[in-house]
């Protein structure tokens, strides 16, 4: 199954003259959305003819920096008191875009959707973020350019709430060992709920959209014949089970892509890093090479403590310069293959990892961050992602060497 059968040839809401909302509060009231299933055409029910010269327009205007520098920021910080202090960081360094969290990692959204929105009736939104449109505002008033992080395919909320968009285990949701569920990439209504997010966020403001978890579980491939779950169409593939998971989340992307394309925004996806370095991770179906070609930005996941002995480097968290220099060689290679190849921009390491164990890790502090910087830049890649999951970076450091 391709994404092009489902493709709107060509057809938009007719938000670009009205916003998308109002057509949903004019025909539908938000009690029919709860007594339906939730799905793509209940938000876009009316549409309209357009071309690449209509674009939604959300009132805000950002520049893209000469080359983006970014840091991880979740809804609880966005929508606190440690916002200022992140605005303040960026404002004072060469620091210039920040990754929000609009979707988390468990599925609820950081915000609260308003009552004439579609997605109000999926009572899935957590007032993280009391204020999205002012939170925004002051962003384009420093000129940070603004991310919105969507994570896909991991997402208890919509497992708990919809079985049948999940995996199951002896007719239970199925959970990994730290109690996560995941939904199901074959099935179109997934990826149409990540797609309306993904919109509602584009109409927010959001210049890009991140994609993270595009994947099925880790190891996968271990339990792929034992689990209960949908093919859709994937079940008339012809495909090995490797490749037919590897078309379903190449198609999501390119899918996602097209149906943001009115919405002017760039599409960037998470990846695993060791995905680079192999044909195919088998049990995630990530490919990077086509995954890469759907994307206008690819964004590895590189951070030296999550790679075991590799690159010839029997202890990658303490080496950070070699280990994102040899990867940077790597990626550069399989992207120069490309027709069309997307901006590199890795997520970089600004945590100590301190699980590895005595003799395993290092304390990372400035010299640590700036060598990841160093070694990139060295290899041509002048854009990055620099990740804490509480937050709190690193002062003192020169971004742009």
């Amino acid at each position: 199954m391709k994404w092009k059968k489902y493709a709107l040839a060509a057809v938009i809401t007719a938000g670009l003259t009205m916003p998308m909302n109002t057509y949903a509060k004019e025909n539908q009231t938000t009690e029919d959305f709860a007594a339906r299933t939730y799905s793509f055409e209940a938000i876009d029910k009316h549409s309209v003819s357009t071309s690449t010269l209509f674009r939604y327009d959300s009132g805000l205007t950002f520049e893209y920096p000469d080359a983006v520098r970014g840091i991880y920021v979740t809804g609880h910080s966005a929508g606190g008191a440690r916002f200022d202090k992140l605005v303040n960081l960026l404002d004072s360094t060469d620091l210039n875009a920040m990754v929000i969290d609009i979707k988390d990692d468990f599925g609820y959204l950081t915000y609260m959707p308003t009552e004439d929105s579609a997605l109000h009736a999926m009572d899935i939104g957590q007032p993280y973020i009391k204020d999205p449109q002012a939170m925004l505002k002051k962003l384009e008033e420093k000129q940070i350019y603004p991310i919105g992080r969507i994570v896909v395919f991991k997402d208890s909320v919509l497992a708990e709430k919809r079985p049948e968009l999940s995996f199951t285990d002896n007719g239970k949701i199925w959970k990994n060992r730290r109690g996560e569920a995941f939904v199901n990439p074959f099935m179109k209504e997934v990826w149409d709920h990540n797609v309306n997010i993904a919109i509602e966020a584009a109409k927010m403001g959001f210049q890009e959209i991140q994609f993270d978890y595009v994947r099925f579980p880790e190891g996968f491939e271990n339990r792929h014949d034992s689990l209960g779950y949908d093919y859709e169409s994937y079940a008339e593939s012809d495909l090995d089970p490797v490749q037919r998971r590897v078309e379903a989340v190449t198609d999501f992307v390119a899918y996602a892509r097209e149906q943001l394309k009115p919405y002017g925004v760039e599409v960037s996806v998470d990846i695993f890093g060791y995905a680079a370095t192999l044909d195919e991770a088998p049990g995630i179906g990530q490919n990077f090479s086509k995954i890469s070609e759907n994307v206008d930005v690819i964004s590895s996941m590189i951070y030296p403590s999550h790679w075991t002995s590799y690159f010839g480097v029997a202890k990658p968290d303490l080496e950070p310069y070699k280990i994102v220099s040899e990867y940077a060689k790597v990626e550069n290679g399989v992207l120069g293959k490309l027709d069309q190849k997307p901006v590199s921009r890795p997520w970089l390491q600004d945590f100590s990892a301190s699980w590895l164990g005595s003799g395993n890790y290092i304390r990372y502090g400035k010299n640590e961050v700036e060598a990841q910087i160093k070694a990139l830049n060295e290899q041509g890649i002048n854009e990055y992602l620099l990740w804490n999951a509480g937050n709190t970076y690193t002062t003192g450091v020169n971004y742009k060497p």
